[in-house]
């Protein structure tokens, strides 16, 4: 295996230095802020803030009527008012002390934040999550180092504790992640969260549950998080050998296995399309094999396959100058597999997991590759380049074909493949497309309990038409017209049977200026590590259906 280098080492273009005070925002995150679950009354919890939350409908829910009391009917009256409203990210702050007086049933919360949950037809795990980072940040506003939390979703809601903690986890700890890895120290005070009590209603028997689905969530908030700091981090940073040095790091400290391989192996290899795209930059490419194994008898096989282009020119098909900078995203794909690889080491997922990603930059120069060259990829198929820019597909192409040797029962790629589909979908959803409808459906159903949603897109044979070649096999674009559709279908011709699904992340990978739509946990303009919990829930369900397919 070859040794990896950067230009970096070469002293070419030293990388930039981060502030000493500020680490990884993973380990950074989760050193700082702690969970507790109480087993007591959320009456007796001492915190200077109790955060409930509300359903948008005439009457207080059932829960609420001691709170209400013990605050001297404060939230019927402002409720009527209009002051407290349910609707969805809604809060509204009650300070207890002017109401509570000498009341023996008083709370010792200082302050009451009253979450707004959305319709109760509507409760899902992401209302949950949702309801703790508008708290958690709510918290960090008014500079607080803790808060306390009360669940909701078990009893009503057909949840159990473990769904409802993991849920709580993420929500907060994604809200409270900040990359502030380039910041100077310029003296920011900000307060950082310290301590998380999560305070079950004192008539469920839901402890221990919690604590286990919160430790879960931890764990998976760590893992989308370093897919969020990989994603994020500018391009004289991150480079492909950088990806492949901090996947070595995270084999290490996890438990799963990396082999990394370097230029010259990937020449041996004849791992064409990879080589093609690296043509024009002077940072060497790479492509990450990860594994991890769950050492039980019998158990499936998913691939997980990422595109890490880790800027994107465009190449020779230059890009325009606005927003290029986002370009930096375009290995969302390849972080995402390394988070995910994290998180099943980390959570002993009962599968076994093969991780690849194809890394490099796309970069115009004179030796770069050109529209017109016709390329052989690792399968040995040919490919005819019509447009630099719809690198990913090419890149994409050999780690498929790679992946597909490996024999695993299911192949995910996740990339951030093509404008078009952000035309279709907007941020709001992911395009899934897939060969096999049992792979699709339970990617759909990962989806909306992550909150990492998909909608299915359609692989027509009709579309094929638009990709097949005048000089190779099959050209890297079909044109305009179902754009995403037709880079699926080139994907598609590098998996043969084997159980795939495509998911284009191009809408959903960072969160680019300011959008209708916002999950309260992720920050404008940052990376949403799109793919690490999706996979996690997935991989959950997978390993249950197969489990129960073959006792059947």
């Amino acid at each position: 295996m070859t040794m990896l280098y950067s230009a970096f080492a070469r002293g070419d273009h030293p990388p930039p230095q981060p502030s000493p005070a500020r680490g990884e925002g993973a380990e950074e995150v989760l050193a700082i802020t702690r969970f507790i679950v109480e087993e007591r009354d959320r009456f007796e919890v001492e915190t200077p803030l109790l955060v409930v939350s509300l359903f948008d409908e005439d009457e207080l829910d059932e829960s609420f009527v001691r709170l209400d009391q013990a605050l001297g009917g404060a939230i019927r009256r402002m409720k009527a008012s209009g002051e407290i409203s349910g609707k969805p990210r809604t809060v509204t702050i009650i300070t207890t002390a002017a109401l509570l007086g000498d009341s023996s049933s008083a709370l010792r919360a200082e302050r009451v934040a009253i979450i707004g949950r959305g319709k109760r037809q509507d409760l899902n795990l992401e209302t949950i999550r949702t309801v703790a980072a508008v708290g958690a940040s709510k918290a960090r506003e008014l500079r607080l180092s803790r808060f306390a939390i009360a669940p909701f979703g078990i009893a009503f809601g057909g949840y159990d504790p473990h769904e409802v903690g993991q849920a709580i986890a993420e929500g907060a700890l994604l809200a409270l992640y900040r990359y502030e890895r380039f910041k100077s120290d310029n003296g920011d005070s900000t307060q950082e969260i310290e301590q998380i009590s999560v305070v079950p209603a004192r008539h469920q028997i839901t402890a221990s549950g919690i604590r286990a689905g919160v430790a879960d969530g931890e764990k998976l908030a760590a893992a989308t998080i370093t897919a969020r700091d990989l994603a994020t981090g500018p391009a004289n940073l991150v480079t492909a050998t950088y990806l492949g040095e901090r996947a070595q790091e995270l084999a290490s400290r996890y438990g799963f296995s990396a082999q990394i391989f370097g230029k010259s192996d990937l020449e041996e290899m004849g791992c064409g399309g990879i080589l093609a795209v690296n043509q024009g930059s002077a940072e060497p490419p790479a492509m990450g094999v990860l594994r991890y194994d769950c050492e039980r008898p019998g158990a499936k096989t998913l691939a997980a396959v990422g595109k890490g282009i880790t800027f994107d020119t465009g190449g020779i098909s230059i890009k325009p100058a606005e927003g290029m900078h986002y370009m930096r995203h375009d290995k969302s794909g390849a972080c995402a597999v390394i988070g995910f690889m994290q998180a099943a080491a980390a959570l002993k997922l009962p599968i076994n997991v093969l991780g690849v990603f194809a890394a490099t930059d796309n970069m115009p120069s004179g030796s770069a590759y050109r529209p017109g060259d016709v390329i052989r990829s690792y399968s040995g198929k040919y490919m005819e380049i019509l447009n630099t820019d719809a690198e990913g597909r090419v890149v994409l192409a050999d780690a498929l074909a790679y992946s597909v040797e490996q024999q695993p029962d299911a192949i995910v790629d996740l990339a951030t493949l093509t404008g078009a589909c952000v035309v279709a979908l907007g941020h709001v959803a992911s395009g899934l497309f897939s060969n096999d409808d049992a792979l699709a459906n339970s990617l759909l159903a990962a989806g909306d309990s992550s909150g990492e949603r998909l909608w299915r897109m359609p692989l027509w044979k009709e579309y094929h038409e638009q990709i097949k070649a005048p000089l190779g096999d099959i050209k890297n674009t079909g044109g305009r017209p179902a754009g995403s559709i037709t880079a699926a279908w080139f994907l598609a011709d590098f998996v043969g049977d084997v159980p795939w699904a495509h998911l284009d992340t191009a809408g959903t990978a960072w969160a680019e200026g300011s959008w209708a739509v916002l999950p309260p946990y992720i920050q404008k303009d940052l990376a949403t590590g799109v793919g690490v919990r999706l996979l996690t829930y997935f991989a959950r369900a997978w390993a249950t259906s197969q489990s129960d397919a073959a006792a059947s």
